[in-house]
């Protein structure tokens, strides 16, 4: 569904990304792990069009968006929660569920599916976004990303600052997403035992280059938790 091949990306005269490249297919988590300032975040900017890539490419269901928009990307079927949720404080959770439907006809409903995976926001539609607990803003920033049906899954540290009971139901809705096959998900991710349970596949970057990718159920023996405390 996805790959990069490639793709460098510079600030100025630093050289962020270094011919970074993996695939992250359909119906698998791909999760990246790396320390801060490895150069995570730059990456998904880049997938998103936020930041323009150097050189190298990026083909998202057999199409090339390496220098797409971003909103171009969205409709090709990516969707993004971003690093601190960014959701819109003072919309309803409602219209916040709305806003991730804007790519699709007037009058497209909100998939049932969100309310199944978090019941607290069918709960809570008429409040306001700001109003919601951090964890509950991250499950509407899912939920927003979810409402349109991407092909491509992109989550930025979503168990960040997050407490423990909606971090499990976090995990349950992404693996119920992988298990149904009809997305590819790339979960970025420094909680290392969140990161173990759902990767299919794992990437290990590290000042801008994946240093180790393998398969997820082989992160203990390949000394993944290890080389993120050194």
């Amino acid at each position: 569904m996805l790959k990069i091949e490639n793709l460098n990306q510079y600030y100025g005269g630093s050289h962020i990304l270094r011919n970074v490249g993996f695939a992250a297919p359909t119906g698998q988590v791909t999760t990246l792990l790396g320390r801060n300032g490895a150069g995570k975040t730059t990456l998904l900017k880049c997938l998103m069009g936020l930041v323009p890539a150097r050189s190298g490419s990026v083909v998202f269901d057999a199409r090339d968006i390496t220098h797409a928009a971003s909103h171009a990307r969205v409709k090709a079927g990516i969707g993004y929660v971003p690093q601190g949720r960014e959701i819109f404080p003072r919309l309803t959770v409602e219209e916040n569920l709305r806003m991730g439907l804007a790519t699709r006809p007037a009058g497209t409903p909100i998939p049932e599916r969100i309310f199944e995976m978090f019941p607290v926001l069918k709960q809570m539609m008429k409040r306001r976004g700001g109003d919601l607990s951090g964890g509950q803003q991250q499950q509407l920033a899912i939920g927003r990303a979810l409402a349109f049906g991407p092909k491509l899954l992109i989550l930025d540290e979503p168990t960040e600052g997050i407490q423990p009971s909606i971090i499990k139901d976090i995990e349950r809705a992404i693996r119920s997403l992988a298990e149904e096959g009809s997305m590819a998900i790339l979960l970025v991710e420094q909680y290392y035992d969140f990161a173990r349970s759902l990767a299919d596949q794992y990437l290990l970057m590290e000042r801008g280059e994946i240093i180790r990718q393998g398969a997820g159920a082989d992160m203990e023996k390949d000394g993944i938790r290890e080389l993120l405390s050194v």
